[in-house]
């Protein structure tokens, strides 16, 4: 997969391009991008273009709206990976799109789903709510395994017909080794469901090269886009299989002709988009992307675990945290999670935020999710109001 790395050989200009798109790093110390991200300044740009357009002209160019349409989809092709453009269906959001497959396949009675046990809710609920149909859902734990892939894929059986999992779990930080899994699920005829939504912005992800069946993400996490938007890539040979669960004006073939009484659903992915599309969130979404592009997808995620190790380390380093996400090169990615042991995580948490440090309570700890623009001087100030914590 290719990628751009213009500002790799100057450090200089791409600080300085990141002072002017991130200004959020003059006013706090941001470490929450595994919940709600900030946007970097190009994408308030194109919102508030965007915004300006509707109040004086509103839809007159709705046409080249589209184009930006059709430019997001070309750029999330390129960020994934994936065969085509027609591959990529642009939804609400991440629970949205493992809907649709969940409740899409072509399952029969007996029939079970691989997950883990640190799924965020989003990618259990959605297989647990096909009880009614005899599905079951197998939750495998993960945690102190040393070959967790080996795990997932060692639970399945004659019955098992699709694995999910996220890429990155939400809590631990956990990073999966989705070639490996992907390789695995393909030799045993299992379908390969991937909710990216830690994982997509912040590292390499390539639906062909890691055997994907459907990929989905929201844009608001490591994207640095908007809430209300997500990717869902479905294979092709996935596409026709899926029995549509939404329908609507848009997600027809000849979606343009509102006179036609006859349709059939849209040969593309379009055909999981029922309605009219979030334009709003469609240009915010590529003005973000582009930023993503022009600091190149692989120094980013250099960058990221640049920032997770330092964390790693340094709470490591300190005998009053208990660090609960794995060390090990390659299991971790943008999320370091970590809790006292002799206070309450929630507590730590609080105090966190008075400090203007900006974290979640995730997992039974404190979770921290630098990403590649944050200064690593603020990760030291962070540590340093962890360490003012323990001396209270």
């Amino acid at each position: 997969m290719s990628d751009s790395r213009r500002f790799s050989p100057d450090v200089t200009d791409l600080e300085t391009l990141l002072q002017a798109e991130f200004p959020v790093a003059n006013s706090c110390i941001y470490l929450n991008h595994a919940a709600v991200a900030p946007w970097p300044r190009r994408t308030e740009v194109a919102v508030t273009r965007f915004a300006a357009e509707n109040v004086l002209e509103g839809a007159r160019h709705y046409a080249r709206w589209t184009e930006t349409e059709r430019l997001v989809r070309q750029q999330l092709v390129r960020l994934i990976n994936a065969p085509s453009p027609d591959d990529i269906a642009l939804l609400k959001n991440t629970s949205e799109a493992l809907s649709f497959v969940a409740h899409g396949f072509p399952w029969r009675a007996g029939d079970n789903v691989i997950i883990s046990d640190e799924e965020f809710p989003s990618n259990r609920i959605v297989w647990e709510s096909l009880r009614d149909l005899g599905v079951t859902v197998r939750r495998i734990t993960l945690r102190d395994q040393t070959d967790p892939e080996t795990a997932l894929l060692a639970a399945a059986d004659r019955q098992t017909r699709l694995l999910s999992i996220s890429s990155v779990q939400y809590a631990s930080g956990l990073r999966l080794d989705l070639a490996h899994l992907g390789e695995g699920c393909r030799a045993r005829g299992i379908a390969f469901c991937v909710d990216a939504i830690q994982g997509l912005g912040a590292t390499l992800h390539d639906v062909q090269a890691m055997q994907v069946d459907f990929l989905m993400a929201d844009a608001h996490k490591w994207l640095l886009g908007p809430e209300g938007i997500a990717v869902f890539y479905c294979r092709p040979e996935w596409r026709e299989r899926l029995r549509l669960t939404e329908f609507g004006w848009h997600m027809v073939e000849d979606s343009g002709n509102y006179e036609r009484h006859d349709w059939r659903p849209a040969l593309s992915a379009r055909r999981f988009e029922c309605g009219s599309p979030n334009m709003l969130g469609i240009h915010a979404l590529s003005a973000s992307l582009s930023l993503l592009f022009e600091v190149g997808i692989a120094a980013i995620e250099r960058r990221i675990l640049e920032r997770a190790r330092y964390l790693l380390e340094a709470i490591q380093a300190r005998p009053e945290l208990e660090l609960l996400t794995s060390p090990v090169l390659g299991r971790f990615a943008g999320i370091v999670t970590l809790r006292p042991r002799h206070a309450e995580s929630q507590t730590l948490w609080r105090y966190m935020m008075e400090q203007n440090v900006i974290c979640a309570p995730r997992g039974g700890g404190v979770r921290f999710s630098p990403h590649f623009y944050i200064p690593v001087q603020q990760l030291e100030q962070a540590m340093k109001s962890l360490d003012m914590f323990g001396l209270r």
